[in-house]
């Protein structure tokens, strides 16, 4: 086996030298913040999601956390969530001063499972926030079904599912409320960012104040041309608008996102294929029955033999490939067992993934003779 001579990272962010030239543009330009770049990116994105409201933020978490106060999450309610996700899903809910409450997650997927969350609600239960874990879509039918039940809203946690689509369905352009990241790491990348997708003129023109400090009128209607400086503040909101700086870059991931998703799942299907003789060592997010595309996000494998892992992530360390578990249930966080009451042995599907998944490079970049490299590598471990 050849050993590349360079790192190979978990992910790397693609970008065109035209993003970049577009970026130096609006450095030159004068106007950094929060502009036309900004504008024109979220009307792309709208065009992108079936015409829908859509409002980007400075992250994904701040999208999350604004979208629970618009459909009003407060003290003392209860949000449903999956505990095999990052821990902003489940900070967001309880700095509002709600309950996350967990529901464990199919082993065969990885998701949230959608038949036990009936048996989760309460009266005080007002919505149900999914993961697409990886950029699998979680099974929304009876999940939408379990959410009418109950008359609860949902927010879809889709920051793994740009491009992700369920039943002949884009993830973002039906349902209820979804939130996409653009962080480096995503399918598609400003730099930071994020942005939350609504039906609700009302909940968008919420949001749209949420995001900076309650002002009813942007930066750009403001200190443009033709701009007024004039301006009310409705209610106190926060400053988690994203400048044009962030929208340049975004612009053109968005513009090439399907073909980096469809290099992605190339990549994917290598791997599955590469593997298929390690049945007996690892796993993988099974295909469900549902019609789907897969976003290619994260490929993430499951050892069998949870014990091996750190020895497995140390193997591939000195072999210059970066790995990562993915990820930490969140009910064994300390946090959530101080004030929740969780306790290791809550979720048993979460803490046996939690335990075994590690997360090897997947990006567009990756050349075929480094994952070759990387494949050969894993099989020389188990070897």
């Amino acid at each position: 086996m050849q050993k590349v001579k360079k790192f190979i990272p978990l992910s790397r962010p693609t970008l065109s030298e035209e993003t970049i030239q577009d970026v130096v543009d609006v450095l030159r330009s004068g106007w950094l913040a929060t502009g036309p770049r900004a504008q024109k990116f979220e009307q792309k994105l709208s065009e992108y999601f079936g015409n829908r409201g859509v409002l980007c933020f400075t992250s994904a978490t701040a999208g999350l956390h604004a979208a629970l106060i618009a459909i009003g999450i407060g003290k003392g309610d209860e949000v449903i969530t999956t505990p095999l996700t990052f821990t902003a899903t489940g900070n967001v809910i309880s700095m509002l001063g709600a309950r996350p409450v967990f529901v464990d997650v199919e082993l065969a997927t990885f998701n949230i499972d959608p038949n036990r969350i009936l048996s989760a609600c309460t009266s005080k239960t007002k919505a149900i926030m999914p993961v697409h874990y990886a950029g699998l879509p979680v099974d929304l039918d009876p999940l939408y079904e379990a959410a009418a039940q109950r008359n609860l809203r949902v927010i879809e946690d889709a920051a793994h599912a740009a491009g992700a689509c369920y039943k002949n369905r884009r993830i973002g352009t039906f349902g209820d409320v979804q939130v996409f990241s653009f962080h480096p790491i995503k399918n598609m990348t400003s730099g930071e960012g994020g942005c939350v997708v609504v039906d609700s003129p009302e909940e968008q023109k919420f949001l749209a104040l949420q995001r900076f400090h309650g002002i009813d009128r942007s930066i750009w209607e403001r200190f443009s041309q033709n701009g007024c400086g004039c301006y009310d503040v409705v209610f106190p909101g926060f400053k988690s608008n994203l400048s044009d700086i962030q929208a340049a870059i975004g612009l053109h991931q968005l513009e090439k996102l399907e073909a980096l998703n469809t290099r992605r799942r190339h990549l994917c299907n290598r791997y599955r294929r590469a593997f298929v003789d390690l049945n007996s060592e690892i796993s993988f997010q099974n295909i469900p029955v549902f019609e789907h595309i897969h976003s290619g996000h994260l490929f993430p494998i499951c050892l069998r033999d949870g014990t091996r892992r750190n020895d497995f992530m140390t193997f591939l360390r000195e072999r210059s490939i970066g790995t990562t578990p993915y990820y930490t249930p969140l009910h064994l966080f300390s946090y959530y067992q101080k004030v929740f009451g969780y306790k290791k042995g809550d979720f048993p599907n979460t803490e046996y993934l939690g335990e075994r998944l590690v997360c090897i490079p997947l990006y567009p970049g990756l050349e075929d003779n480094e994952q070759d490299y990387v494949i050969d590598s894993v099989k020389e471990f188990f070897s």
